[in-house]
């Protein structure tokens, strides 16, 4: 079976089940204008790189029609445009006139569902505006720029019973879902531990002209157009949701668990400085050489649980490293640490004396039945095949009209780390009080990641 078979004949409750079990009741506002189970017409809004990546998978649904996309980008819809007609679809309507054309695209279209891959900036006014227009939405992941405006998505969704899904891919990842099935088979006992982070050489993204050379703002290509300014402006973990994301699913974020501080420092700031002083472009007077740059080159924050775990995430974008996400889980019989470059587990009683057994074989023995029976399939999707299954929760949730497996109140907690952790790190570390988005449900609410029938 390939991969474009397995998606025409995924079973809605198959595929629905194994990725995210049984969800809790909690009714939508009901769409007046498409059978959702039949037919759902969809709408991009942004079109960049990781836009291009959701219509490139959703789009091989049989169900899924792509009625409009928005970005203010030319190259970007152009782009967009020939991936949709290579998946035999009629050419969408395009809206591109100004920055709030997502407001004309919302209001002109009959839209069952929106995925929002934009910069930033936008992921919370596009959501809001999306759920007040009864449409589903699937929003990229980026930290918030406030508490406030994590409040409105939750209050929002309240209000209009229009679902939200968090779209963090690196829930997915294979080794994740494994140690998820670990978690869940009691493997490592009582947790009491937990690290990730983000740990990923920034530097050509961030000062990128398009030809090698340094530049950001305007003119620049890609994220470097936006993605610099934070590092200019914001002291803080800007990028918290890779990391966080898969550890709230190991430790039952807000479905019996819940995150209640976070304490944040930063080191100096002098990478990037380093970096323009000596490019081959730029030099000691080189204006990006001489800029004070706010953000630390690496950020540690302090999370605490309910349970009384502890979580420490790590933020490392500006100094020259291999990727690595650097995940620790621990508990009273032992542990896992594993990134892409490291696997190893040691289990008391299992594991030989004090040494680390290679984590290879117990991922595989744990391996999550997704990933087994379809990661062949999966592995042309995007980062290593999880963005397949992303993808597929996402629709799958369109069409039962049911709340997300990543739901608001998942996406209100990972995002609001950002603008507490700015407040800890500019108050010398003091610990920051979490806000419990789900004002007490967390305490009943059942967890639904990755558990079902399988």
């Amino acid at each position: 079976m390939d991969r474009k078979t397995f998606m025409k004949q995924s079973s809605l409750a198959g595929l629905a089940g194994i990725v995210g079990g049984k969800i809790p009741s909690n009714e939508p506002k009901k769409s007046s204008h498409s059978m959702l189970n039949d037919h759902i017409r969809i709408g991009f809004i942004g079109t960049g790189l990781r836009g291009r990546n959701h219509v490139n998978n959703i789009l091989d649904h049989p169900k899924v029609q792509c009625v409009a996309i928005c970005d203010i980008d030319p190259d970007a819809i152009e782009r967009a445009q020939q991936i949709i007609e290579s998946k035999g679809q009629k050419k969408p309507t395009v809206y591109q006139e100004h920055e709030q054309s997502y407001l004309d695209m919302l209001n002109d279209e009959k839209l069952d569902a929106v995925v929002i891959a934009t910069n930033w900036r936008w992921h919370t006014p596009i959501s809001l505006a999306a759920m007040e227009a009864g449409v589903y939405v699937g929003v990229e992941v980026s930290g918030a720029f406030s508490v406030d405006e994590c409040w409105e998505l939750v209050r929002c969704h309240e209000r209009t019973g229009t679902h939200l899904m968090f779209l963090e891919n690196v829930n997915y990842r294979r080794d994740v879902m494994a140690v998820l099935n670990m978690v869940k088979d009691n493997v490592f006992g009582e947790l009491v531990h937990y690290r990730g982070g983000y740990q990923h050489d920034l530097r050509t993204v961030k000062f990128n002209d398009g030809s090698g050379g340094l530049l950001y703002g305007e003119g620049a290509y890609g994220e470097a157009r936006w993605r610099t300014a934070h590092s200019l402006h914001r002291n803080a973990e800007l990028y918290p949701t890779h990391g966080l994301g898969p550890i709230g699913a190991w430790m039952d974020m807000n479905r019996g668990n819940r995150i209640t501080s976070v304490a944040s420092h930063a080191t100096k700031a002098r990478s990037l400085k380093h970096f323009a002083k000596n490019h081959p472009t730029g030099g000691p007077n080189h204006p990006y050489a001489t800029t004070e740059w706010a953000l630390g080159d690496i950020v540690t924050s302090t999370l605490t649980t309910a349970r009384g775990e502890t979580i420490i995430l790590t933020h490392d974008t500006n100094l020259p490293r291999p990727y690595s996400l650097g995940f620790r889980i621990q508990g009273v019989q032992g542990l896992a640490e594993f990134d892409y470059h490291t696997q190893r587990v040691h289990i008391e009683g299992i594991s030989e004396g004090h040494r680390w057994d290679a984590g290879s074989e117990w991922f595989a023995k744990y391996d999550h039945p997704l990933w087994k029976e379809f990661g062949e399939e999966a592995a042309n999707s995007g980062h290593g095949g999880m963005d397949f299954f992303l993808d597929r929760a996402f629709i799958e949730g369109v069409r039962r009209e049911q709340a997300p497996v990543i739901d608001v109140y998942d996406g209100a907690t990972l995002r609001v780390i950002t603008p507490l952790s700015e407040r800890s790190i500019a108050e010398g570390g003091h610990p920051q009080e979490v806000p419990d988005f789900t004002q007490g449900a967390w305490m009943h609410r059942k967890p639904i990641f990755g558990i079902g029938d399988l």
